[in-house]
């Protein structure tokens, strides 16, 4: 018998940062377990170069990423997800598209490094935090005991992990 593979889709407003750092530490971390994906509900069309070079700064994958809309994940010929997880406040605010196969959610909002304004140095720094907090809770996540666990307590665990260190007060529950 053979291992189920979790689809994991991760939502931002711009599909730009946070979302495409998340799909691409799961892709690496989650490997053989995970299979990761990342949309916006208003994409922009362009992934945020600071997001692929912290990835690649990281030894992270950076191939074949793109800004796209989350209504590609909500078509009927799209994978069907087990979880999907909003990155950003403004996504965790909007009212998302019907999911095929009610896949679990959580929101892990993290501060936007693409919100950063200075230097490149700063804008950087922005986004190896970022890096560092969504690796944080994908490493959580990825450690789950997913197989044995309820759906109640796998739900309260998902929340808790998007209250961990870096969390936005709207993740916190503030």
């Amino acid at each position: 018998m053979s291992d189920h593979i979790y689809n994991v889709l991760f939502l931002c407003t711009g599909n730009t940062a946070r979302s495409v750092l998340a799909e691409g530490i799961l892709r690496k971390d989650g490997a053989g377990k995970f299979r990761s994906f990342s949309a916006g509900s208003q994409p922009k069309g362009v992934v945020n170069p600071f997001a692929l070079e912290t990835l690649e700064a990281f030894k992270y994958p950076t191939d074949g990423f793109r800004s796209k809309s989350w209504e590609e994940f909500a078509a009927t010929d799209a994978p069907v997800m087990d979880f999907v997880f909003t990155v950003c406040d403004s996504a965790a605010g909007e009212a998302c598209p019907f999911w095929p196969g009610q896949p679990m959610t959580a929101h892990w909002g993290i501060p936007d490094p693409a919100a950063v304004e200075g230097t490149d140095l700063e804008k950087q720094a922005a986004f190896n935090e970022a890096f560092r907090f969504l690796r944080n809770r994908i490493g959580a996540f990825v450690n789950l005991p997913i197989k044995s666990i309820d759906k109640l307590s796998l739900g309260a665990k998902l929340r808790e992990i998007g209250r961990i260190d870096g969390a936005t007060d709207r993740a916190k529950g503030d």
